[in-house]
């Protein structure tokens, strides 16, 4: 008689995306607490933009509060107050542009002259000097600044002294956005270095190697080794920066602004706390705030897909 075959039980596979959180088990735990401040501080807050449609009450609620439908936005472009929308617009789009301009090179030149220092030791301590002004707040920050541009700072002392008249940096509209980006470079110029940095170890030294050997200076060994390997970190990081081009700073504008310059440093980000906090128009601010976000996204988006045009891969 021919042997009786055992039926094998039918087992199901498990999915392959079931497979990779089990091998990866501590990686993906590390991730819950990044979620977590995400779904509590992004994801939970943004169901409550319903309200720019409201003329929402605290006391009322979501629920309770009346609708007023697009009067919120027709209000923000329309509004004939001394802080309008084509003011608020123009200051906020200028000093973003400046810190894109003026700002965005300077960790990539940093980093490369980094980059070009030998010295092992000599390499730490410098990037221990550009990293710190990154850990002061804006508080500290701006206070220095008073201290040496203030009317009785260190600079107009120096000044005075030679005879000269001091210069009232804190009062002259025209300085106050040369000054916002003054400290914006200060401050993250040096913390901002990290990722190029980071890029520049994964090139080959063999390429440099070859280079020295064709005759390449180190000028050329910038131009065609150097850049072009850290190209894609810098169209990323350029994609991520129009994310915040709007967000020209709230701390460091508020406590650098003052009547006199008002004219000039108010930005949306001012704005929004002004009315939401100070005044507590709170569906008018987030009416604003919503505005300035999807700018931000609008931009991320065409720049993406400029950089995918180019021949680039860019972030999604």
């Amino acid at each position: 008689m021919p042997a009786v075959q055992k039926a094998v039980p039918d087992v199901k596979q498990k999915p392959k995306w079931v497979k990779d959180i089990i091998r990866n088990k501590w990686l993906y735990f590390m991730l819950v607490p990044g979620i977590i401040y995400y779904v509590i501080f992004k994801f939970y807050p943004a169901t409550y933009l319903v309200i720019v449609f409201q003329d929402y009450f605290p006391t009322l609620g979501v629920t309770g509060s009346p609708w007023v439908g697009f009067d919120n936005f027709r209000r923000m472009f329309t509004s004939n107050a001394v802080y309008s929308f084509p003011l608020l617009m123009k200051n906020t789009i200028l000093l973003a542009i400046y810190n894109l301009i003026f700002y965005f090179p300077v960790p990539i030149i940093l980093a490369l002259l980094l980059n070009e220092i030998r010295n092992f030791t000599y390499k730490r301590i410098l990037q221990s000097f550009v990293y710190l002004p990154h850990f002061l707040s804006w508080s500290v920050l701006v206070g220095l600044v008073y201290l040496f541009i203030g009317p009785t700072g260190v600079i107009n002392k120096m000044i005075t002294s030679n005879g000269g008249q001091a210069i009232q940096f804190l009062l002259n509209p025209a300085w106050f956005r040369p000054l916002i980006v003054m400290e914006v470079i200060w401050k993250e110029a040096g913390w901002g270095t990290i990722i190029y940095l980071a890029a520049l170890s994964g090139v080959d030294e063999q390429l440099y190697e070859a280079a020295v050997v064709d005759g390449a200076n180190r000028f050329h060994q910038l131009w065609h080794i150097t850049l072009p390997a850290i190209r894609p970190t810098i169209v990323t990081m350029f994609i991520l920066r129009m994310g915040s081009f709007m967000d020209t700073g709230f701390e460091q504008i508020y406590l650098m602004r003052n009547a006199i310059n008002r004219q000039v440093a108010e930005v949306f980000d001012t704005y929004v706390y002004v009315e939401g906090i100070v005044n507590g128009n709170f569906s008018y601010s987030t009416t604003v705030g919503l505005f300035k976000s999807l700018i931000s996204l609008v931009l991320v988006m065409t720049t993406n897909k400029v950089a995918n045009k180019l021949g680039e891969e860019g972030i999604f």
